[in-house]
């Protein structure tokens, strides 16, 4: 194999490669897809309009969406729009009194469970996820 064939040949299996870590998986929502490919960094909502390009082409009003709830790029998402559920969150500190536990500073789950899907064409979040309530963003 000549270098010109292996270089075309090395590009062919990174695209290949490229797609399948960075397509959504069946039935994955948005928003459990972002959080994965967060991963890979954010610049702007570049994944939230891939999961978009290829899913849901038709979802136009999608970054106008996600921006009045605060997620004017991938990360903001999560930091001002989408928590995960209250049931998924770890406590940091559980103590009992009077007979009764409470739990003290709880904190994103360290591991989200596997997506519980959307119908197909969906920019909407599963139920693992919840919108955050501050006020300003909706």
């Amino acid at each position: 194999m000549d270098t010109e064939s292996l270089v075309t040949e090395t590009e062919r299996e990174l695209r290949i490669l490229a797609t399948a870590l960075t397509d959504p998986h069946d039935g994955e929502c948005l928003l459990c897809y972002v959080h994965r490919m967060l991963e890979y960094g954010c610049t702007g909502l570049r994944w939230a309009v891939r999961y978009r390009d290829l899913r849901a082409p038709r979802a136009t009003a999608m970054e106008a969406r996600l921006g009045r709830r605060g997620g004017y790029c991938d990360c903001e998402i999560f930091l001002n729009g989408y928590e995960p559920a209250h049931e998924l969150w770890t406590p940091s500190r559980e103590y009992v009194e009077d007979g009764v536990t409470y739990a003290d500073d709880l904190e994103w789950p360290e591991q989200l469970p596997a997506c519980r899907g959307v119908r197909a064409g969906s920019t909407q979040g599963c139920t693992l996820w919840v919108r955050q309530r501050r006020d300003g963003w909706w």
